[in-house]
């Protein structure tokens, strides 16, 4: 069970990385790409066989790690809203060589594809199920009285419904549980999906409410910083931690030939995105960046442990 939650993870991980790094381009980008590479369109189906609700598969590894006994309440409530689920789709042995390739030839500089990145709507074209896989899982989910809303990548669809539905369509019951003070809710076994869309579908991401914690922490007292006169500075805090500085975020971005080259932002606005329920609201630019407007999502965490 645990290796193969693991192995769910980062073939989602791989999917929503992907899909979120093409979001960023333009369609100028991904012209770029298509112009120097043959087009790779999934033209097979995925989904051979007709839907039978009485022949279904489990979809291992998507129970949350904290969705135990020890913590069950019970049962939740058959209208408990469950919004924005992510029903993850897999890509064909042929898309999934081909991407991993592509990936790896965007950060090769001898390779024609060097820095062509692709827009949501090129990824979802070459790296996507076909039309057909997609009207298939859409019928079904639809059938079980979901909204569903498909991704321009076509990663992944957004599913919004009912516990009740959830419970008829994918076998599974949604229970209460209480962590560390705070109640949440969460599938409390695998679910199950006609054996017929296998093919096409990996799993179900955030069946639940366990979102997770970000890693930034915000100290209660202001700390005064020494920052070393120099080009890299090492900045440490008066408690010891240490911080990130300008050229630190240049490296981890890989854009240090744009600050050697006086670029610093001008006419560009960078939006910051969190999952959460947030608005957006005009925030201090890094300080490499000194004239770039940002939009910050201001964000109202959602998940305890």
């Amino acid at each position: 069970m645990r290796a193969t939650s693991v192995a769910f993870t980062l073939f989602v991980a791989l999917t929503v990385s992907s899909f979120v790094c093409s979001t960023v381009l333009s369609a100028q980008d991904g012209a770029a790409f298509s112009s120097g590479s043959p087009a790779i369109i999934n033209e097979r189906p995925l989904i051979a066989d007709p839907i039978d609700e009485a022949r279904l598969t489990t979809l291992k590894g998507n129970v949350h790690p904290l969705a135990r006994p020890e913590f069950d309440l019970g049962t939740a409530s058959a209208d408990l809203p469950m919004q924005r689920m992510l029903l993850v789709l897999k890509r064909s042995s042929e898309q999934e060589f081909a991407l991993r390739k592509l990936l790896d030839d965007q950060q090769d500089k001898n390779s024609p594809n060097y820095h062509k990145w692709l827009t949501p709507q090129h990824f979802g074209k070459q790296f996507g199920p076909t039309d057909a896989d997609i009207h298939a899982v859409t019928a079904w989910l639809q059938s079980h009285g979901f909204q569903v809303s498909p991704t321009k990548g076509r990663t992944a669809m957004e599913v919004s419904g009912y516990a009740s539905q959830v419970q008829e369509a994918f076998h599974t019951a949604i229970h209460k549980y209480v962590v560390n003070g705070e109640q949440h809710w969460a599938n409390a076994t695998d679910p199950a999906i006609p054996a017929a869309l296998a093919p096409a579908v990996a799993g179900i991401f955030t069946l639940h409410n366990f979102v997770k914690r970000p890693h930034v922490h915000l100290s209660a007292q202001p700390m005064a910083a020494t920052i070393p006169a120099g080009k890299r500075p090492h900045i440490t805090f008066s408690d010891g931690t240490h911080g990130l500085g300008p050229w630190d975020y240049a490296a981890i971005y890989n854009n240090a030939y744009l600050l050697n080259t006086g670029t610093a932002g001008t006419g560009v606005t960078v939006g910051v995105i969190g999952r959460a329920i947030s608005t957006m609201q005009p925030g201090p630019p890094p300080m490499c960046l000194s004239s770039v407007p940002f939009l910050v999502w201001r964000r109202r965490i959602l998940e305890s442990s």
